[in-house]
């Protein structure tokens, strides 16, 4: 089956050949297998997390299948950091990103009398501040290409809540209305930002989730496909966002949950 379409403007829309993608969160989960996805479509990627072990071990996979990779080890929930992430991401294989995926996160899952400002602010400056000061520090090379791709990673919980999980919901409520007002300062100089909502995933973030077969197939009963998500299901809508085939798509949420959303 054809991976892509051609067009007059252009033959491979879903390639992602010379162009160049930072991946924030991509030491496991949804940003690792995001980044395997954007590498596979021809992107060189620049892996991006706190540890530096999976993000070696990850960065040398890839290189063994001659992609092109590297990384930066930076803690994004510190914003006198983001400013050194985003100057050692420039610099990693190069050149500046063409495209960034915010995909770091954690939720702390704490009942409401146990949140603390400490918590709070962890969680609101990874997934909402982060993706913003980031973006801020490498949006302007992207503008003098007059070419650039933001994708966040939002939720089940930007639309509705979940139990034990105020801040979480709180930040990628805020991280929908995020990629909307960064669609409309940006989409003008040829840089779109959309957001991909996923439904329930294996990872580390919902291994607690996981860990209750009960729990979890309840969750796949609720799904219109009768299913949780597997990783692969997002590689999909990734690679979408990040090529030409959605130039003409900026400001929206895409949710890729199995129809969890829609019963």
């Amino acid at each position: 089956m054809p991976t892509s379409f051609p067009t007059e403007s252009s033959p491979q829309p879903f390639s992602l050949k010379n162009k160049t993608a930072l991946i924030t969160g991509a030491s496991s989960g949804i940003g690792q297998s995001i980044a395997g996805a954007l590498a596979a479509a021809g992107a060189s990627v620049i892996l991006c997390a706190r540890r530096e072990e999976p993000l070696r071990s990850y960065c040398d996979s890839l290189k063994s299948k001659g992609m092109e990779a590297g990384y930066v080890v930076g803690d994004l929930s510190q914003k006198a950091e983001v400013a050194a992430i985003a100057h050692s991401a420039s610099e990693c294989l190069g050149r500046s990103p063409d495209i960034i995926v915010h995909a770091a996160g954690i939720n702390m899952r704490q009942a409401w009398q146990d949140i603390t400002p400490e918590s709070w602010d962890a969680q609101i400056e990874l997934m909402l501040s982060s993706p913003f000061f980031l973006s801020q520090a490498l949006v302007p090379a992207m503008i003098q290409k007059g070419w650039g791709r933001v994708i966040h990673i939002a939720s089940l919980q930007s639309q509705r809540a979940f139990a034990n999980s105020i801040p979480y919901g709180s930040a990628k409520g805020g991280v929908m209305q995020l990629t909307r007002a960064m669609a409309q300062a940006w989409s003008a100089h040829g840089i779109t930002v959309n957001a991909i909502a996923p439904g329930f995933f294996p990872t580390e973030l919902t291994q607690p989730v996981f860990s209750d077969a009960e729990k979890i197939e309840a969750i796949a009963q609720q799904t219109a496909v009768g299913r949780v998500g597997r990783l692969e299901d997002l590689h999909g809508a990734a690679v979408f966002f990040a090529s030409d085939a959605s130039s003409y798509i900026t400001g929206q949420t895409l949710f890729v949950d199995g129809g969890f959303s829609a019963k």
